[in-house]
């Protein structure tokens, strides 16, 4: 009697302290007296456990999917706002222009992504039109109207924490006409309306009654930007012409030009000028004019002009279709947000090393809609040396140095750049001193050794590549957020007391590539390894095929590669 008492209290204990058990039931036979026992608990109510935080994730890009993908910590009730029900792989865009690729192949529904997280994650198809920083709530609108009201419905949500990865939208530098006339390529429905246009000016251009000259502005097609996206368009478009339309429309062959326009000294200037000097070579032989030191002042419905930097010359180009990639800005929402933050006259959201905005406690952004403003060592130097300087005696000896060196780098990835850059090992080095500890050193020399160190500063690019590895990291914060809270792991505050919650965010480039038509493609890697021709565009393959967000979208991109080999692009106006 006394064991069976003992079983019921222990089991009840057991119970009690795992509510996931509570729905179970044990059913246990009691051998002395031969009879059967249920034992059946109910879930017990929890007043007092406090209310899972509410985190609000804006946009369903690189940045916010990549978030969301690695979020494994159950503690947050999660909703995601977006106008776009998916995720789209954006820089296989340039060849959904041209049928390459298939527009259902490169993008996948957003609820399957957060499916398979595991975690308890809302979506809303709507648009964020307002941030209330003030109150912690944003508000949105229904991206499609009711049929019977013809309205857009609003909502409103509160958020504890709130996560902006709207992305940036393609930046005209008010150039008269750009709105109007011009093509952008950086969704999914833009690049379709590209290629439904394409095939409509040859269509239009085979019209029996049509002058030559009217076919020759027709099949003119101007390409504004020279990066990557411009490039790899051009290049795409050149092969969709001369590989496909060519044999559909052999008579128009003659009359297409592709012209791109770049403002600056060349293109792809991001890359080596090795591979920057043989895509300019490559261009020239395709026949792709590339009109260098060009800047557009107009675009109108016929016509494109732009002013020749080096002799102050305006010319102006008949154009059919002209494609703009020149860059991002910041969306009309956010530019209204910042002036909430008194982030005026500002390309993107300001942000911290941890990717918190600047101006707020509780809210991140990342991806294209966002810039670090990584923090300057000579703002700090004063601090840094007084942390340093525990004895408080003005001066610094190495031993001393030593025991900050590796906050100091980790707070400050300028220093790690300059060390590498200039092959120097280790601080000492830096100081110009030797490794004896008895050599001290005091301010002023300690500002002149340093003060180089901030010229190594730059910002980082508006990449998919970018994007994905703060998701990934500020995921990564969410998930440890409590056990950080306790045992904080981030560099020394130099300016207040303890540690940072988390280590700062730091990207790692893993290289990039430059598809240039023809199976060639140009690939910049780490350790300055430089690869041109076929062979890389097989890597290439590769890479964009891994990076897929998932095995179906792996599958349908390499089946429109196999079809596109097999049978060349479709031209069907649809």
């Amino acid at each position: 009697m006394r064991w069976s008492s003992s079983f019921f209290h222990t089991a009840s204990r057991v119970f009690n302290e795992y509510p996931s058990w509570s729905k179970s039931v044990l059913v246990c036979t009691v051998i002395s007296g031969g009879g059967a026992v249920a034992f059946c608990d109910v879930k017990p109510e929890h007043d007092n456990e406090s209310p899972k935080k509410r985190v609000v994730v804006l946009g369903t890009g690189w940045a916010g999917t990549s978030f969301l993908k690695n979020m494994k910590s159950t503690s947050y009730d999660i909703h995601v706002v977006s106008p776009r029900n998916y995720f789209a792989f954006t820089p296989l865009l340039p060849s959904v222009t041209c049928g390459t690729v298939e527009a259902r192949s490169v993008v996948e529904p957003i609820r399957s992504i957060t499916r398979k997280s595991g975690v308890n994650i809302h979506f809303s198809e709507a648009e964020c039109y307002k941030i209330d920083q003030k109150n912690n709530k944003v508000f949105c609108r229904a991206v499609g109207k009711d049929k019977k009201s013809g309205v857009q419905e609003e909502f409103s949500i509160d958020y504890d924490y709130l996560v902006i990865g709207m992305g940036g939208r393609s930046n005209t530098f008010n150039t008269p006409g750009v709105e109007e006339h011009a093509h952008f390529l950086k969704e999914v429905d833009e690049a379709l309306k590209i290629r439904r246009k394409v095939v409509e000016l040859f269509e239009r251009a085979s019209l029996p009654s049509l002058p030559v000259e009217e076919k020759k502005r027709l099949l003119s097609f101007v390409v504004v930007g020279g990066g990557p996206t411009g490039v790899e368009f051009s290049a795409e478009l050149h092969d969709f012409v001369h590989e496909d339309m060519a044999l559909l429309y052999p008579e128009l062959k003659e009359y297409v030009k592709i012209t791109l326009l770049e403002a600056g000294d060349h293109i792809l200037n991001m890359f080596d000028k090795r591979i920057t000097e043989f895509a300019e070579l490559k261009f020239a032989r395709d026949g792709i004019n590339v009109k260098l030191g060009s800047m557009v002042v107009n675009v109108g419905e016929n016509e494109i002009t732009a002013k020749e930097r080096s002799t102050g010359q305006v010319v102006s180009i008949p154009h059919g279709m002209v494609v703009w990639s020149t860059g991002i800005g910041a969306r009309p929402e956010l530019v209204e947000f910042m002036k909430q933050l008194g982030q005026i006259n500002r390309r993107a959201l300001v942000t911290d090393e941890w990717l918190r905005v600047e101006g707020s406690d509780n809210i991140y952004a990342l991806g294209d809609c966002a810039t670090i403003n990584q923090r300057k060592v000579m703002e700090d130097i004063a601090v840094i040396f007084s942390k340093a300087d525990k004895e408080n005696t003005g001066k610094l000896d190495l031993k001393e140095f030593k025991n900050v060196v590796g906050d100091i780098i980790e707070r400050y990835p300028q220093v790690d750049i300059y060390l590498k850059k200039n092959q120097m090992k280790d601080m000492a080095s830096l100081l110009k001193k030797s490794q004896e500890s008895a050599i001290t050193v005091d301010i002023e020399y300690f500002k002149e050794a340093l003060s180089k160190v901030d010229s190594q500063m730059k910002n980082l690019p508006a990449t998919a590549q970018v994007a994905a590895q703060q998701g990934v990291y500020l995921a990564d914060c969410f998930n440890r957020m409590e056990l950080c809270e306790r045992y904080p792991e981030g560099p020394i505050r130099f300016r207040g007391v303890g540690r940072h919650r988390f280590r700062p965010f730091r990207y790692k480039h893993l290289g990039q590539f430059a598809p240039l038509g023809g199976e060639q493609t140009a690939a910049q890697l780490p350790g300055d390894w430089i690869s041109i021709g076929q062979s890389t565009q097989w890597l290439w393959y590769s890479v964009y095929t891994s990076k897929q967000v998932s095995w179906r979208t792996r599958f349908l991109v390499v089946g429109d590669w196999g079809r596109r080999f097999i049978f060349g692009r479709d031209s069907s106006q649809i």
